[in-house]
């Protein structure tokens, strides 16, 4: 099974019985780790009430597309949650709500926000049994798998109404695991992945240094991802206050050259390597024992270079699938694109420094993956959803390499 440790997902209440057990799924996903946010048709009110939701999720519920509470400067409320979330489960989804979905209506917040994200959409459908079993759900379930929404369920037993059929929604735990399952995705399966995050710091004396301003989010979020993607994974940290991802070898460093140590005693047995970190390109040329005191006007400091992490990976014969970042202020894919070969990488990662809530201590980032073969332009979103993208494309790419390799040595044989 898989994890829901920093995933947003966007709860939507629909009218149904079942809807009183929402109250023990939010706080189920909860302490799987999710960020909860809730959503509730008018008919799902009168089962459950918001306050009660507000109350085990910890935010506001949401009920209307023109909603202050969700976007208080603007009135795009169903664009603002679509782009928050990294999953939106529809639980209990009615039979009504079903038919909606699948027609592609949008006559509420829910329905609306369904069709505005790109996110991962699914169903737990709840309903008396006739309703299930009815030729208009059925056709309506077939045509909502066709554009790639997950259903979980139902499960069979004694309804409310007091027949026993199928149609009642699955138990909270068992939702829980489906919707982890949906991040595990399998795509790295069986590869090793070595990920360096965060900042280096390159002492001066006892309690100054050099550094550059990286917060770590965006390289844990890689590291993440590629557990979600089944990669056994490694992550070289520079310092971070971060927490450590669940199911990633961790291995904590302060310098340029301790990370560039710590990546080459483990980069032999290295399938893909990912150099999300910041490491400072200079360091001083003397450490000094003893604090150095303020005592002159001015003070003049030697740098010399520091090892470049990423191109000694990607000069390793044979080596790992390399992907580097570029941090650009300007002329962004002219320099990454110089970027990448000049260090001969597969693949670079650049986003451009100084955009307003992207980057640099921001959760959000946009990304231009460059290769050989173009441009992929990835918008402005979450770092853990920009990750899990990211991990997409580069196994993608990955697997396009290994196949043309293996056929190349099956020829030269």
């Amino acid at each position: 099974m898989g994890t829901l440790t920093n995933k947003r997902i966007l709860l939507g209440i629909t009218g149904g019985i079942a809807a009183y057990k929402c109250a023990d799924l939010t706080r189920r996903l909860r302490d799987a780790g999710a960020e909860v946010r809730v959503v509730m048709t008018q008919a799902a009110t009168q089962f459950v009430t918001p306050l009660t939701m507000q109350t085990v999720s910890d935010h506001p519920v949401y009920q209307h597309v023109f909603d202050d509470a969700v976007a208080p400067d603007t009135t795009m409320a169903h664009i603002e949650l679509a782009r928050w979330a990294d999953l939106i489960l529809v639980a209990p989804a009615s039979a009504n709500s079903l038919a909606k979905l699948a027609q592609g209506r949008a006559d509420d917040l829910l329905t609306t926000l369904c069709l505005a994200t790109d996110a991962v959409v699914a169903v737990a459908p709840a309903m008396n049994r006739q309703m299930w079993q009815n030729p208009a759900t059925q056709d309506n379930l077939a045509a909502l798998r066709r554009n790639g929404i997950a259903v979980f369920g139902p499960a069979e037993g004694i309804q409310a109404c007091g027949e026993t059929g199928p149609g009642r929604m699955l138990e909270p735990a068992e939702l829980i695991a489906l919707a982890a399952d949906l991040f595990a995705t399998g795509l790295l399966s069986g590869l090793r992945v070595i990920v360096t995050a965060g900042p280096t710091w390159e002492s001066i004396d006892p309690v100054r240094g050099i550094t550059n301003r990286s917060s770590g989010k965006m390289g844990y979020a890689v590291a993440h991802a590629a557990v979600d993607a089944g990669a056994e994974t490694i992550l070289v940290s520079g310092p971070t206050h971060l927490d450590p991802p669940e199911r990633v070898d961790v291995v904590r460093v302060t310098s340029a050259q301790q990370m560039l140590a710590a990546v080459h005693d483990r980069i032999g047995e290295a399938d893909i390597f990912i150099g999300v970190a910041a490491a400072a390109d200079y360091r001083p040329a003397e450490v000094s024992v003893d604090k150095i005191k303020k005592d002159a006007e001015t003070m003049t400091l030697k740098l010399i270079r520091n090892p470049d992490i990423l191109a000694s990976v990607a000069a390793i014969p044979q080596g790992p699938f390399t992907v580097g970042f570029a941090a650009e202020t300007t002329d962004l894919i002219h320099h990454a694109r110089k970027k990448l070969e000049r260090k001969g990488v597969d693949m670079i990662a650049a986003n451009k420094v100084g955009v307003p809530e992207t980057g640099f201590d921001s959760d959000d980032n946009a990304l231009a993956l460059i290769d050989d073969q173009g441009i992929i332009e990835l918008p402005r979103m979450h770092k853990s959803r920009l990750a899990r993208r990211l991990i997409r494309e580069i196994a993608r790419s990955y697997h396009a390499k290994d196949s043309t390799e293996n056929t190349r040595r099956a020829h030269r044989r």
